[in-house]
């Protein structure tokens, strides 16, 4: 498990991260990609989206071009104070904080359920992408963004050791523990790393509901 794969020190890495964090993350999250991403959904203006890990708003901002309010929930306050300063508290923005690992919904409580940059410091993340399903409606739909595996052996491991990185294989592994039975991945990135990021957009369907999901190995 990497360093940041722990909520304390996750929580504490944001407080300080907070601070410069919009400046940083557009070189490594691009609005482009935020794009791609959106248009891996089909999203109707009345839907109502959860934007797990949200941070400071980035990818908040590009849900709300596409439907008319966004639940997003954060374990991190400074990051989220960030948030409130682009949304107010009580706009079109209704905020939580909470752990993706115990979401504070009910079940089928949401037509979408997006999380980007978030799923690399979960430290279980199979656990959390139950979560994800279990609010969503059957047949509603679940993105993920998390980051793709490093090309060399090295970088890989280095990576490990801080968070969470993983390549379609793996993705394969924590979806289909988690429950899901129909999802794709895609690979995106900015022109100097175009497959830094690895998205899954995954469809909730009622079978998937009415069974608890299973290891690969049972």
């Amino acid at each position: 498990m990497g360093v940041l794969e722990n909520k304390t020190r996750a929580r504490l890495f944001y407080r300080y991260l907070s601070k410069v964090y919009d400046q940083v993350n557009k070189f490594i999250w691009t609005e482009e990609m935020r794009t791609e991403a959106l248009d891996l959904l089909e999203l109707d203006r009345d839907d109502r989206v959860l934007d797990v890990g949200c941070g400071t708003g980035f990818a908040t901002e590009g849900l709300l071009e596409r439907v008319d309010e966004v639940h997003g929930l954060d374990q991190s306050v400074h990051q989220m104070q960030k948030a409130f300063t682009k949304f107010d508290k009580h706009g079109r923005v209704r905020f939580f904080r909470g752990d993706a690992e115990r979401l504070p919904f009910a079940d089928d409580a949401f037509d979408v359920v997006w999380s980007s940059g978030s799923i690399e410091y979960w430290p279980n993340p199979v656990d959390a992408l139950v979560e994800l399903r279990r609010v969503c409606r059957p047949g509603g739909q679940v993105l993920v963004v998390g980051p793709n595996n490093p090309q060399t052996s090295v970088m890989k491991r280095v990576a490990d050791a801080i968070m969470l990185f993983y390549g379609e294989d793996e993705a394969d592994r924590m979806f289909v523990e988690a429950g899901y039975d129909s999802f794709r991945h895609v690979t995106m990135g900015p022109v100097y790393s175009p497959e830094v990021a690895i998205t899954t957009v995954a469809e909730v369907s009622a079978e998937s509901k009415r069974a608890d999901p299973e290891p690969l190995d049972a």
